[in-house]
């Protein structure tokens, strides 16, 4: 048993952990990921732990040594960063999801109305934003308010949320009219009953591909790249178009 022990000591770390992923990913795709990890976790008996935060946070934590496996981005840009720093391995970055921003409201006051019609109006109390600086889904929004000339008028009156979860908490329990939200998240059980939803065309958003990496330090672990491999499985793909974002090239 001793030996046994010393033998374990003397093993790699990546070596002892290669049965369990730690996995960053985005605020909006956290549920997603849970069922992904479930299904996965089934057939290879191998653990994933997830930890859900904004993109931009996360893409801190793993500049500043937090121990993530795989990251899973709502955008490509951080990705791409990790990638061009050596934070990731080589050639592992892929578009996993394609996710779409909608405008929302369950306020009732609302019901019938034009959700775009409400926002260029600038009839309502307070919008909700995730924040640009760290939300891939709060730089899409504002983009798009710029862009359509009402970044002056809705920053005002914005309520920004730490990330897209927040977000929506903040527009479904009130506290802001309406609402920049994943399209995605309008699939979530305890959604409140749509009052208006407007979803943002490809023609007048940025887009909102949504990329992973293989992070440098599991370059050596084989169960964060059987996990990788899984999410480019067609079982994979299904779980993903269900939760509402579409597949490149599927």
């Amino acid at each position: 048993m001793r030996k046994l022990l010393l033998i374990a000591a003397l093993l790699p770390t990546s070596l002892l952990a290669d049965d369990v992923v730690r996995v960053a990913v985005a605020s909006n795709f956290i549920q997603t990921a849970a069922e992904l990890s479930k299904r996965f976790s089934e057939t290879s008996s191998i653990e994933v732990r997830l930890s859900g935060g904004s993109t931009g946070k996360l893409y801190a934590q793993i500049l500043n040594g937090a121990p993530f496996d795989v990251f899973l981005a709502a955008d490509a840009e951080r990705p791409r960063l990790l990638e061009q720093g050596g934070h990731a391995v080589p050639g592992s970055r892929t578009t996993y999801a394609r996710g779409a921003l909608v405008l929302w409201s369950g306020d009732r006051t609302l019901v019938g109305r034009d959700c775009r019609e409400v926002l260029n109006r600038g009839d309502y109390r307070h919008l909700a934003i995730a924040n640009p600086a760290t939300a891939p889904y709060g730089k899409a929004a504002r983009d798009f308010l710029v862009d359509a000339g009402l970044w002056e008028q809705a920053k005002k009156r914005a309520v920004f949320g730490e990330n897209i979860s927040q977000t929506l908490q903040f527009v479904a329990t009130g506290n802001a009219t309406l609402g920049f939200i994943a399209a995605s998240q309008l699939r979530h059980r305890n959604l409140p009953s749509t009052s208006c939803n407007w979803t943002v065309p490809d023609s007048e958003g940025s887009p909102l591909d949504q990329q992973l990496v293989l992070l440098k330090s599991a370059a050596g672990n084989a169960a964060a790249r059987e996990f990788v491999d899984y999410l480019a499985d067609e079982q994979a793909a299904a779980i993903i178009r269900r939760s509402g974002y579409g597949v490149p090239g599927r």
